[in-house]
């Protein structure tokens, strides 16, 4: 089915489909929703396990093997098609020719086993539509496919090792007033990883004598990630929260099976189009225990050369021997929502970690916690989660302003979802209802009027990143969902990030706030992995007596000025020019070169 829009002519197959569709409401008589183990996944952040587990799963029972060279192994991949296809322009790039004609083909490879690569987390392996390039008589030329697959999803020499001291974390520079850090970035100045974090700093001796960790995340690339801890502690008991089902678990637990290490759990899902999403760090220590909550996968694509973000609790000190359980609670309730977070996957393997929680002292935290669980909520439950959750918080705890209705809304983020035939449908509804709420007063007052400001990578803020056309494969807004909503477009600001050196390290970090007018102080602040869409944040239903949601986030409530604020983009954003165009990673970029000298084109 061949089309065209202001975004070009392209063509379709026949799957067409909405990214981050919510399913429908069941029939008052069902009990069960009856899904077919070959429904797709949602290509949303959906995060939990609402369905008990039974017992433990030990499935690895393989010997650590010291001599293994795990930093060489392949692993199959396990992202969307965005992902893949920046996997398969990275591995095999088409050149840029400067010619009359720029219609390009690629034919596909027999697929080999990639890498295991994260879809931005908006969407399913196998969900995604195909789309098809005008092929021309010539093609450009080809690199000889390798008869061994690539150490990278970005080919054989893409990663650059970087010095040693890369890895040396700057303590005194960090930010601990609000304990937001940006992951460090390979290619930018040096002196814009300062108080920056990389994963082996995380995991490392400085922030404490690791004992056992559980990693929840999207997607793993388990032999890179064993790498990553230090030495003395990379046989220590690690647990694996995924959402993995049939190949693809097995796949993940192959790649486990030269750690004897590490268990699994996985978070079964008991409504359809489900993906388990969170993106999470229980640390255990000698001296205590840490939380960290972020946006990157567990591969080294996501730690590399996007800008990604995390917030790292205190270490949380033991309380004393017998303690009451509500003993050690935070001024946000922390301690309450993280352990009914966890209670909520009902899963054997978490049970030793809650009782863990119980016994540390929270009571340092002061930030709020968003957790969210996909289903379908009614009455007072549907304020514990999803953006019901965020109204409420901003109702109870941000303080009202003066002339609140002239501080802008901004929303930035790596992927959206189906926002209807136009913004009365969700965005300028329900959720920018929420967004404005400040206060008991602040609920509805204003929010039509409020400036909503949203921030999306154009099509030349990826061809100029650090990564080029296949920084788009952590982007996968399709053309499928755009075309239907043209209108969205002229929300949309350019990423920059001049303050913080990545203007050219494209996001994959997911940023709510509000401004004043002056942009120099913030009414509250949120770091999140929910993208822009009504399966992440939830949707009201049913005459808006009942909410739908899914997604984990964490909220950071603040009022001050810009100085040391944790903003990693510029602000005021930087508004769309009439030429610019959002990025859309299922058709071809031909017309110019990207930072490597090569043009998209989707497999």
């Amino acid at each position: 089915m061949s089309q065209e829009s202001q975004h070009g002519k392209w063509t379709l197959s026949d799957s067409d489909d909405d990214d981050n569709l919510i399913p429908p409401t069941p029939p008052k008589d069902t009990n069960k929703a009856n899904v077919k183990p070959e429904q797709k996944a949602n290509a949303v952040n959906t995060v939990l396990n609402l369905k008990p587990k039974s017992e433990p799963n030990r499935e690895n029972n393989v010997k650590f093997q010291p001599s293994l060279k795990t930093e060489n192994i392949s692993v199959p991949h396990m992202g969307s098609e965005a992902r893949q296809a920046a996997h398969f322009n990275e591995s095999d790039p088409v050149k840029y020719e400067n010619s009359p004609s720029h219609e390009v083909k690629r034919k596909r490879e027999p697929d080999e086993g990639g890498w295991n690569l994260s879809s931005s987390d908006e969407e399913a392996p196998s969900s995604a539509p195909k789309v098809k390039p005008k092929q021309s008589r010539s093609s450009p030329p080809r690199k000889k496919t390798q008869d061994t697959r690539p150490p990278s999803p970005h080919g054989v020499s893409y990663y650059k090792e970087e010095p040693s001291d890369f890895f040396e974390a700057d303590l005194s520079a960090m930010n601990n007033s609000y304990r937001f850090y940006l992951n460090k970035v390979s290619g930018i100045d040096k002196k814009y990883n300062t108080g920056a974090l990389h994963i082996k700093e995380i995991l490392s001796p400085m922030f404490g004598t690791l004992k056992e960790s559980v990693q929840f995340n999207y997607c793993f690339d388990i032999p890179w990630m064993v790498q990553q801890y230090p030495p003395e502690f990379r046989t220590k008991p690690v647990v694996i929260v995924h959402g993995e089902k049939r190949e693809s678990k097995a796949r993940l637990i192959q790649q486990a099976q030269p750690y004897s290490h590490i268990r699994f759990c996985q978070a079964k899902l008991d409504i359809a189009f489900g993906t388990h999403h969170t993106k999470m760090m229980l640390l255990w220590y000698e001296e205590g225990f840490r939380v960290i909550i972020l946006t990157s996968n567990l591969i080294r694509a996501d730690w590399y050369q996007k800008t990604q973000g995390l917030w790292m609790s205190p270490l949380y000190p033991r309380l004393p021997e017998g303690s009451p359980e509500t003993a050690g609670e935070s001024p946000t309730h922390f301690k309450r929502d993280l352990l009914e977070y966890l209670r909520a996957y009902r899963a054997p393997e978490l049970a030793e970690w809650i009782d863990r929680i119980k016994e540390h002292d929270l009571s340092e935290t002061r930030i709020y916690l968003i957790g969210s669980t996909p289903g379908r909520f009614q009455g007072p439950d549907m304020e514990k989660w999803g953006h019901l959750k965020l109204r409420k918080l901003l109702s109870e705890n941000a303080c009202p302003v003066q002339n609140m209705e002239k501080w802008p809304v901004i929303g930035q983020f790596s992927s959206i979802g189906s926002m209807g035939l136009d913004k009365t449908k969700w965005l300028a509804a329900e959720f920018q209802r929420t967004l404005t709420t400040l206060g008991k007063a602040g609920n509805s007052l204003g929010s039509a009027e409020t400036p909503l400001l949203l921030v999306y990578p154009s099509v030349d803020d990826v061809r100029t990143s650090l990564e080029g056309y296949p920084a788009g494969g952590s982007l996968p807004y399709s053309i499928q969902t755009a075309q239907k909503q043209l209108w969205l477009h002229s929300y949309f600001h350019h990423w920059r990030a001049e303050t913080s050196g990545r203007s050219s390290a494209m996001p994959h970090i997911k940023i709510y706030t509000r401004a004043s007018p002056d942009f120099s102080q913030l009414a509250w602040f949120l770091v999140t992995s929910a993208n822009l869409s009504k399966a992440a944040w939830g949707a009201l239903e049913k005459n808006n007596t009942q909410m739908m949601v899914l997604d984990i986030n964490n909220i950071f409530p603040m009022s001050t000025t810009s100085t040391g604020l944790p903003v990693p983009f510029d602000l005021p954003p930087h508004r769309y020019s009439s030429r610019d165009q959002p990025w859309i990673w299922n058709i071809p970029y031909t017309q110019a070169p990207d930072t490597h000298g090569n043009v998209w084109v989707p497999s």
